[in-house]
């Protein structure tokens, strides 16, 4: 072999040209070993799938995808025209990317017929645009995913749900079609296929094995090094003590750090589809350790990670054994019957029932409410509505009464599909293609660090409220006997929403002002569902809108509201303050009549799924 024909020269965005590139050739014992150890795994594996399928009725189509597609192909059929129109063009647009390719390998300067947005981190890689070869092949691939999205949109006469699911799961299928998830097309995993001799494909594949293993036999993808964080020891650790606990949740009370306090206490109700330690991952981007230090008698609810025993508790056991029964136990531990409360997300849904619930039995112990990233009015729910039709929510309570709860990893996929190329193809490519280990990230531990849900009370949730929409309805929903009328809540209110939220779409947040009745504020926060919450001033880094105004239309209020630069934090503070400025001696945990249980974070929030 020819030594040009073992190396070849690359090139590094802002980097001198470095030179030739060797081809390293793999060390025969290690690979030799490397096989064996991957056939054994691979065997078993395969030996356990296949028991597993004999103990298993497998669903055709649970997702209901193949009704929908079929749906759309007689609506395609009924105007071949639209059709001829849409491939006219994508022929066109691909007759010019064969002429411009020409044009640069003979060396002549060529427009790019499409490009990927700049936000598109599949081809960061500076080859991508140098080398003519991937540079057509990644701009054929963009040219036939906006094909296939113009014809699955342009489709007359189909019902909005189901253009919904077609236009999802095209996408998702062009995702995955992506020239930077295979070997062969990705100039990035050439390259170091070529200087390790293929080690990293070995690695990769071990990788593969491991998280198949992990799974049990599904693909549970590990995103970050699981071993680098432990509750407690390195992510939420401000200090407290858990004064309180029932069958569904552990009330943290934390320790002051400032020599007077608010007299009003603040309740912090998380999600409980994940763990509550995302608002205290780090030290430095910590909202509780922030709270505190803002003169706060901060309380957090910290949920239990349920299982079969649990399978029959509703989401009306969610408010009075979560924030009804922390409101006693806060009056036992300070003393005070007055409270700020604090929802985030489902949280926050369960934060807006409550109120109607009391405002309904004359209970007025919350004199404020906040409300992060939170659905009261679930008619547009974004691409969650998905996955809520009546065929998956059938099959996914049959799964749910078999077990007496819903897997979190289940509930984790869904997610993690709504930003596919983010938080699965990426992965892929860096963790089987590229042989890369995981990057420690605190966030990413607990996006894995997920809870199973309760059958009743998850069912309860997508059919009364995802699917029907019965909460933003006068008495459309019952808690323990009680019609509740979120139009009946007359605390002020704080709203937080994210504008590229792809769970609680900010829009559909917004109508949440529309039904409250008392003084409200509403605050749009740059980025997504976790990073525009968790922005402590310290870092700064995304902006907020604010607008006092709150017409119904909330691309009116976004066209009326004024951008202010870094966290939205400040700003809540000095709203909820100044609903009640009246300060008092700090409390310390266990000085009131409720003697600490055990330091926080508390145990229930370390059971983890296995």
């Amino acid at each position: 072999m020819s030594d040009a024909s073992r190396t070849r020269t690359t090139k590094e965005k802002g980097d001198a040209d470095p030179g030739p590139t060797q081809f390293r050739l793999p060390d025969p014992a290690v690979l030799s070993r490397s096989m064996a150890d991957i056939a054994e795994r691979s065997q078993r594996l395969v030996a356990d799938w296949l028991k597993r399928q004999q103990q298993e009725t497998q669903e055709v189509d649970p997702l209901n995808i193949g009704s929908a597609f079929m749906e759309m192909t007689a609506k395609l059929m009924a105007n071949p025209a639209a059709i001829m129109t849409a491939q006219i063009g994508f022929w066109q647009d691909y007759m010019t990317l064969w002429q411009n390719t020409t044009r640069r390998m003979m060396g002549m300067p060529a427009e790019a017929v499409i490009d990927a947005p700049s936000s598109d981190r599949r081809f960061k890689d500076e080859a991508w645009k140098d080398n003519e070869v991937f540079d057509f092949i990644k701009q054929s691939y963009l040219l036939s995913a906006r094909y296939v999205h113009d014809v699955v949109t342009h489709v007359d006469g189909l019902d909005p749900k189901t253009a919904q699911k077609v236009d999802f799961y095209s996408r998702q299928f062009c995702d995955a079609m992506s020239p930077s998830n295979f070997l062969l097309t990705n100039p990035e995993v050439l390259r170091k296929t070529a200087e390790t001799g293929g080690e990293n494909l070995l690695k990769g594949l071990n990788n593969l094995l491991a998280d198949l293993e992990r799974g049990k036999g599904k693909l549970h993808i590990k995103m970050t090094d699981m071993d680098a964080f432990h509750v407690g020891e390195n992510i939420g650790v401000s200090p407290g003590k858990v004064i309180y606990q029932n069958d569904l949740m552990q009330l943290i009370q934390y320790s002051p750090t400032t020599e007077n306090v608010l007299k009003r206490p603040l309740l912090i109700g998380p999600p409980w589809i994940n763990k509550f330690y995302i608002l205290d991952l780090r030290p430095r981007n910590s909202f509780v350790r922030w709270a505190v230090s803002q003169g706060h008698t901060v309380f957090v609810v910290s949920w239990v990670n349920p299982d079969e025993k649990l399978a029959e508790k509703g989401f009306e056991d969610y408010m009075h054994e979560g924030y009804l029964a922390a409101l006693d136990a806060i009056e036992q531990a300070t003393g005070e019957r007055e409270v700020n409360a604090i929802g985030y997300c489902l949280g926050g849904t369960l934060l807006a029932s409550t109120l109607a619930y009391m405002a309904a039995k004359g209970d007025d112990r919350i004199k404020s409410a906040t409300f992060f990233v939170t659905m009261m009015d679930f008619q547009d729910a974004g691409e969650l509505g998905v996955f809520i039709d009546e065929e998956q929510l059938r099959s996914l309570e049959e799964k749910m009464n078999e077990r007496g709860y819903l897997e979190g990893s289940e509930m984790a996929t869904t997610f993690n599909m709504l930003r596919a190329n983010d938080l699965i193809w990426s992965f892929v490519v860096n963790n089987y293609l590229l042989g890369n280990d995981p990057f420690p990230f605190d966030l990413l531990y607990w996006n894995a660090d997920s809870t199973r849900m309760p059958a009743r009370m998850h069912s309860f949730y997508l059919r009364k409220m995802y699917q029907k929409n019965l909460l933003a309805r006068p008495g459309g929903i019952e808690l323990s006997d009680v019609p509740i009328d979120l139009r009946e809540v007359k605390v002020p209110a704080y709203f937080l929403s994210t504008r590229e939220d792809h769970i609680a779409p900010w829009k559909s947040t917004y109508r949440g002002t529309q039904l409250l009745s008392g003084k409200k504020r509403f605050v749009l926060a740059a980025s997504g569902h976790i990073a525009g919450v968790v922005n402590p001033p310290e870092g700064g880094k995304y902006s907020h809108w604010i607008n006092e105004q709150l017409p119904a239309d909330p691309e009116a209020w976004f066209k009326g509201a004024t951008e202010i630069a870094g966290s939205w934090w400040p700003d809540w503070h000095r709203w909820v303050s100044a609903q009640a400025k009246a300060q008092v001696p700090a409390r310390v945990p266990g000085d009131g009549k409720l003697k600490p249980i055990q330091d926080a974070p508390g145990s229930y929030v370390k059971v983890r799924l296995s």
